[in-house]
């Protein structure tokens, strides 16, 4: 080989949760939210990840009344859960039923400092509902009521999940290399606009066509 070596293409990411699979835990928990809260609920989205989740989940929830509010929070000390809170909430919560919307539970951390946080406001219930569990890199145990699936201690993108603000709109859910993606964010955006996303071993067993399902 003459001149400059080349550079291999990373491996592309692999199909962790499709359309369809993240459809039927919408549609699941859409389902138990009316059913534990005839007199309807506020849904408390933490922006920006939960955003994408949120709003199909509100549209999933027709038999109900359904209030909608957002929590924006900044991280500023690495694995310590502290946080400032960019974005209060907007709604008086008191007596009411809330449940807070997250795109990803990873080690609690963050996640009590917000209940701890929405309880001041005197809340009539309180809970959690998230698309994705990582129990496995739980530092503070938490329950949390509504959950889509558990998922094994694997970096993810795409449905809100994002690196650099980057893949939130991919319409499903990836499991990607996280060494490759810190060292160039944007490597990926070829193969997950495309059609080089492969199902990952043993789930699901599809690979995403152009645009998704």
């Amino acid at each position: 080989m003459t001149g400059a070596a080349q550079t291999r293409p990373e491996p592309p990411p692999t199909v962790l949760v499709d359309q369809r699979t993240i459809h039927a835990h919408v549609e699941r928990i859409a389902g138990r939210l009316s059913r534990d809260h005839p007199d309807g609920v506020v849904l408390v989205g933490v922006l920006k990840g939960a955003l994408i989740f949120l709003a199909d989940l509100v549209r999933a929830i027709s038999d109900i009344d359904v209030t909608v509010d957002f929590l924006a929070i900044s991280r500023y000390a690495p694995d310590s859960g502290r946080v400032r809170i960019l974005k209060d909430l907007d709604v008086d919560v008191e007596g009411r039923d809330v449940v807070l919307v997250e795109d990803l539970v990873d080690t609690g951390l963050t996640l009590a400092y917000l209940l701890s946080h929405v309880r001041q406001r005197a809340p009539r219930s309180l809970d959690v509902c998230t698309l994705l569990d990582r129990p496995v890199r739980r530092i503070v145990p938490l329950p949390v009521r509504y959950v889509g699936e558990e998922i094994d201690d694997v970096f993810v993108l795409g449905y809100g999940l994002h690196h650099a603000d980057l893949y939130r709109n991919v319409p499903y859910v990836v499991e990607a290399d996280r060494r490759v993606v810190l060292d160039r964010p944007a490597a990926y955006v070829d193969a997950l606009y495309g059609v080089d996303v492969a199902p990952a071993a043993g789930i699901r067993g599809r690979s995403v066509p152009q645009g998704g399902w």
